[in-house]
């Protein structure tokens, strides 16, 4: 197969796609097929040569507009030359270049684009699941209307968790026309520790983007009360600064340490120095990371919200709390650094998980789900 894969983000940005492509293109390459990634990025001078596929970059800074149109015209100078586009971002843009180019498109859907802009631009404050039920204003509706058409116009599409399969379907997809393939990963031997500039005896990690729904605030109150703890903060967005400022109010600067965007690597290599991994999301479609952290032997605090409860399972590889119950984090975090057994025996179990989400498996399934649209 010749695959054009589409992404919005790729190495060095952080975030479910930038793990997942270059993971499933390297492989699909490995299985004797032939690979292009297009994606957005904020800089064009990454050396690409590492990776086993051509990486065609597109200024992220552009004007939207313009950036629109470019992105397009890119997909049809390369998606001429392809068998099937295979979108995992930039939806719009890959539709729109579709009705040109009339190849397979298979679409990966992670979160619900419609929410996260409408909830950006402070059109609502609700709920993912609300927000799934309740009807909107105008624009928001004509969000939710641009959602449903840019998945309605996949051949097939691919969810990592049951939690999304559901989701997806209630937007007038047939189930047929849905799969499920969990995200996946290797587990991660010989990762060197980094040194983390916090004098904590223990250090608990949170990756991410720093946006509200990742309620990284909520995590830097909760190890307030905990002063053997310390906070790694890996990854960057509009809530540094107000987070910067609130370890300062709370008087825990010097145990709070903002490590901003890094690579995939760096990343790793800090996750390894921690030792306890936290995820506070208000929402998480299929949290890829949390396979990171539990292959690493981590254990894992992370709330009962979305795909999260499929991978982390209370008391025997992680700890799941309320996304709503007060003092549920701090006390959560408080059991753990009390008890050095508690967490070897939940990393010990988070090892066997991650044996069930193994990456050979994921690409033997996308693998042929893809082949199968070539030979309708």
């Amino acid at each position: 197969m010749n695959l054009l894969i589409v992404t919005g983000i790729f190495p060095p940005d952080i975030g479910g796609p930038a793990t997942y492509v270059p993971a499933i293109g390297c492989e699909l390459v490995r299985q004797g097929h032939k690979v292009v990634v297009v994606t957005l990025s904020d800089a064009l001078s990454h050396d690409d040569r590492t990776y086993s596929f051509r990486v065609v970059r597109l200024r992220r800074g552009l004007f939207k507009p313009l950036r629109l149109i470019f992105t397009i015209l890119t997909l049809l100078r390369w998606g001429r030359h392809t068998d099937l586009l295979f979108v995992n971002g930039l939806d719009l843009e890959a539709v729109i270049a579709n009705f040109l180019l009339r190849k397979p498109l298979v679409q990966k859907v992670v979160g619900d684009w419609a929410w996260e802009r409408a909830t950006n631009k402070g059109w609502v404050k609700e709920s993912f699941e609300e927000f799934q039920r309740d009807r909107h204003s105008l624009k928001t509706e004509t969000l939710k209307a641009l959602r449903n058409l840019r998945v309605r116009r996949a051949d097939k599409l691919i969810v990592p968790s049951l939690y999304l399969a559901r989701c997806v379907a209630n937007w007038g997809i047939p189930k047929e026309k849905i799969a499920v393939i969990n995200n996946a990963v290797e587990m991660l031997s010989g990762v060197q520790p980094a040194e983390v500039p916090l004098k904590t005896p223990i250090k608990v990690v949170a990756v991410g983007r720093l946006i509200p729904l990742k309620r990284v605030d909520k995590v830097m109150e909760a190890i307030k009360q905990l002063e053997s703890v310390g906070l790694v903060i890996i990854g960057d967005g509009p809530e540094r600064q107000h987070l910067e400022k609130l370890s300062q109010r709370l008087g825990i600067a010097d145990r709070i340490y903002f490590a901003g965007q890094r690579s995939k690597a760096e990343m790793l290599s800090l996750m390894a120095a921690s030792n306890l991994f936290v995820l506070n999301s208000t929402h998480e479609g299929f949290p890829h990371v949390v396979l990171e952290a539990m292959s690493l032997g981590l254990p894992v605090v992370a709330t009962a919200v979305g795909g999260t409860p499929e991978v982390v399972q209370d008391g025997k590889n992680g700890v799941l709390i309320a996304p709503t119950a007060n003092g549920a984090l701090s006390k959560a975090l408080l059991q753990l650094v009390s008890s050095p057994l508690q967490r070897q025996r939940l990393a010990v179990g988070a090892k066997h998980t991650v044996e069930q989400f193994r990456l050979s498996a994921m690409v033997k399934a996308t693998e042929a789900l893809l082949a199968g649209r070539l030979n309708r």
